[in-house]
């Protein structure tokens, strides 16, 4: 692909088999659930981004991240490169394992991710460095989430806002490091769940008034706008001076898998059209609410017209 084509988004992150196990519950510590059903899929917080981001988007999506020369890492290029994204600055990490995670779902939905990153943390500065100046002065947002090194991740956001863009972090994994590493001043719109942004804030994250309090201590900290996402509680929006809280759309979960994910890939493509950030947290909502009704990380991703058919519905059970 030309350099200069016209690629409005940018998302650096990691790339993961994910290994799932689906039972009738979630085992406590110290005890073993029998009956459950294993299926293998792609995922990676940053390749599920990326993937909603191109399924939702109409221009080609960059892809920023890491995978080893294993059979996994072959198995996540080849799907990679099936989709709407430009994988020119994909890194192969010889000798390193690619990521994997291994996920426990319940019939709720409910699930329990733990992540050997393996080559995602091979991403290196460097690596963002090199990308052309060209490419990030097309684009108009950047996406990270925290699977990948604080370092790189800083080292994106720090080019893109020197190329104007619009950056959205979503600090999943939670690391409070990035309140203190100037990130948070980088980032345009930060979008924890009430989990995560308890675990920024030192503070619990409840109820609507929880959530917005929690997103003032972190508009404080740096970043203007906050979206604080509470599963089928729906989202705190915080935007300047502005705060609205949105409902979710009501769904029958049965994977959660990559919800959050789905959410700010499409949240990015909505963001990169020009839409508000009310506008885009609803049309991103949508998204994620449909693939909480589908198995797997990548496979749950709705495509655009998936999105647009619910929303010009106005339905709030999304099919």
């Amino acid at each position: 692909m030309p350099v200069l084509q016209i690629m409005s988004i940018i998302v650096l992150g990691s790339i993961n088999t994910d290994l799932v196990i689906r039972s009738q519950s979630l085992p406590q510590p110290g005890e073993t659930v029998l009956g459950g059903e294993f299926y293998r899929a792609a995922g990676g917080k940053g390749a599920n981004q990326a993937v909603a981001a191109a399924r939702s988007a109409r221009d080609p999506v960059i892809f920023l991240a890491a995978v080893g020369d294993d059979s996994f890492g072959q198995e996540s290029l080849s799907a990679l490169r099936s989709e709407n994204l430009d994988t020119r600055f994909l890194k192969v990490v010889p000798g390193q394992p690619s990521g994997v995670a291994l996920i426990l779902v319940a019939a709720s939905g409910q699930n329990l991710i733990s992540v050997a990153s393996g080559a995602n943390l091979h991403l290196r500065p460097e690596d963002i460095h090199a990308v052309p100046k060209e490419v990030w002065q097309n684009a108009r947002v950047f996406v990270a989430c925290l699977e990948s090194p604080l370092e790189t991740v800083i080292a994106g956001l720090r080019h893109a806002k020197q190329s104007g863009l619009t950056t959205i972090v979503n600090p999943a994994p939670a690391d409070r490091e990035i309140m203190f590493a100037v990130g948070l001043r980088l980032i345009d719109v930060f979008t924890p769940n009430e989990t995560e942004a308890a675990l920024l804030t030192g503070r619990e994250v409840r109820s609507s008034a929880d959530a917005e309090a929690a997103g003032r201590q972190l508009q404080t900290a740096g970043c203007s706008r906050v979206i604080i996402t509470r599963g089928e509680h729906g989202c705190c929006v915080l935007d300047d001076d502005v705060v609205e809280h949105l409902d979710a759309i009501a769904v029958e979960a049965i994977d959660a898998v990559a919800a959050g994910d789905v959410f700010n890939g499409a949240l990015a493509t909505a963001l990169s059209e020009g839409r508000s950030l009310i506008e885009a947290t609803r049309w991103a909502s949508r998204a994620a609410a449909i693939s909480v009704t589908r198995r797997g990380a990548q496979p749950s991703i709705p495509t655009r017209d998936e999105i647009e058919l619910n929303a010009s519905r106005g339905s709030d059970s999304p099919t």
